[in-house]
């Protein structure tokens, strides 16, 4: 019995990891379009939220509105919207529903209209409820009806990053084609005439002196590093096992370098010159091999 129950479970397990990835990872904001405004917002990503919200005031029923909001449903309203940037646009749209929030403030009614929301380009429709959201940072509100069944959300707000990536290193000035090894700990970079300052035969005794290395990219760029070792590190693989210095350099993709360490070591057989390993992704990065 206890079989059959684990089985299940790992099955299950196993269902819910596939679905989850075949959707998209989405952070806890996003720059979004809404497109019959022409407006770009930075929305907030809210799964506690059952509807998409949009700042809207100045609502306008046309015909006249009647007393009960409910009796509006397929009438057309226009209103004012506003982005982050202060840019406004006036806009018309059929009176689909009414929605009645409850929040902190107590509840409330709100027109509810189909509106095309997305990224720039890759816009659907969804159904949005009006509200004035002046008062709030962010204009535009994604709620479970636009994520569900697409997207997946990491409020750690991981980048997604394919198999191989252009990385630059700040000390090097030079660019990288990297392979992104998820099976390694390290980064890797490749080093040849390596010179320690006060060298000594024991690699350990080196650890906290300055070296000097030349680098080189798969363009045959290349540059003196200079830089300070921060320890040593052994390495195994196919070859056998092998000691490395490590030293903290700042590496990324442009202009989102941060500093991590790197062992150094001659890869001119090797076809990437660099290779980012786990201690570089974790808590930034998710890689998809399908990118």
């Amino acid at each position: 019995m206890l079989k059959k129950v684990g089985l299940c479970l790992l099955i299950l397990t196993s269902s819910l990891s596939a679905t989850a990835s075949e959707k998209a990872v989405i952070g806890s904001t996003a720059q979004m379009s809404v497109a019959h405004a022409g407006l770009s917002y930075i929305a907030r990503i809210d799964t506690g939220a059952v509807n998409t919200s949009l700042h809207a005031y100045d609502l306008k029923v046309e015909g006249g509105s009647a007393k009960k909001m409910k009796d509006n449903i397929g009438k057309m309203v226009s209103f004012t919207t506003e982005n982050n940037a202060g840019e406004k646009k006036r806009l018309k749209a059929k009176i689909v529903k009414t929605s009645t929030v409850s929040n902190s403030q107590g509840t409330e009614t709100r027109y509810m209209v189909d509106l095309d929301v997305g990224y720039k380009g890759k816009e659907r429709k969804v159904r949005v409820n009006l509200r004035d959201r002046s008062h709030m940072d962010y204009k535009l509100l994604i709620g479970r009806n636009w994520l569900k069944g697409r997207y997946v959300v990491d409020v750690s707000e991981k980048k997604l990053i394919g198999p191989t990536a252009s990385i630059s290193i700040v000390e090097s000035g030079l660019m990288f084609k990297t392979r992104i090894d998820t099976g390694a700990v390290e980064n890797s970079l490749h080093a040849y005439d390596m010179r320690i300052d006060n060298e000594d035969p024991d690699m350990e005794k080196n650890v906290g002196k300055v070296i000097h290395f030349m680098t080189e990219n798969e363009k045959g760029e290349s540059h003196l590093v200079k830089s300070r070792i921060v320890e040593t590190s052994l390495i195994r693989n196919a070859q056998g096992s092998e000691i490395r210095y490590m030293v903290e350099l700042k590496i990324g993709e442009p202009g989102q370098e941060y500093k991590v360490k790197v062992n150094l070591r001659d890869r001119s057989k090797m076809s990437y010159k660099l290779l980012i390993g786990r201690n570089w992704l974790q808590g930034h990065y998710i890689v998809d091999v399908s990118r």
